[in-house]
């Protein structure tokens, strides 16, 4: 069953979340998943040599479940805006999904990556890599594809977004003078990740 949705982080220096979020964290496919409303967990790891703690939701991204998005699109610092490549109806979806985070976000831009899910199941593909990759152009966001079932950078996807956060809050506020700026880098950083 194809599905789109988001992954909202935070992260501390802020917020993410994917919809592959537990397979990453568990490092196991679940072949009967039941979706559910929501799930958060924690994972702590290394990105470009810097502790990051990423608090990470994976929410549902079914429309009966709505009215909770806005509330978990205020507190996300990134987003990993995912569909399923075997199912248009799910990439048909993100635009409203990323139009709707940068509503609530009040902002024109905001830490956001586009990811094809189940890029292993090649034979039963109804998006293309190369509509994939036209609709972030759109969006001004990566692409990735990905497959949670095999592993195929989902990792990547996690540390790629927190590299777009980072970038984000690095523009939004510089850094400070050296002094203070070492203290903070001994504590590494948070993520929280919708």
């Amino acid at each position: 069953r194809g599905e789109s949705g988001w992954v909202d982080i935070k992260y501390d220096e802020k917020r993410f979340k994917l919809l592959t979020g537990r397979k990453w964290k568990r490092s196991y496919f679940v072949t009967d998943y039941d979706p559910t409303i929501e799930d958060s967990y924690t994972k702590q790891c290394v990105i470009d040599d810097r502790a990051a703690r990423l608090d990470i939701l994976d929410t549902a991204g079914q429309e009966e479940f709505g009215a909770m998005r806005e509330q978990y699109m205020r507190t996300g610092e990134g987003f990993l805006l995912v569909f399923s490549v075997t199912d248009k109806g799910s990439f048909e979806e993100i635009y409203k999904f990323q139009r709707q985070i940068l509503r609530v976000k009040d902002r024109d831009e905001f830490p956001m990556i586009l990811v094809g899910n189940k890029a292993d199941l090649d034979h039963q593909r109804q998006v293309t890599q190369e509509e994939g990759q036209q609709l972030a152009r759109q969006l001004k966001v990566t692409y990735m594809e990905a497959s949670a079932k095999i592993r195929m950078n989902v990792d990547q996807a996690f540390h790629e977004l927190v590299r777009v956060i980072r970038k984000f809050q690095e523009q939004e506020c510089p850094p400070s003078p050296e002094p203070a700026r070492k203290e903070k880098d001994k504590k590494g950083c948070h993520c929280v990740i919708f």
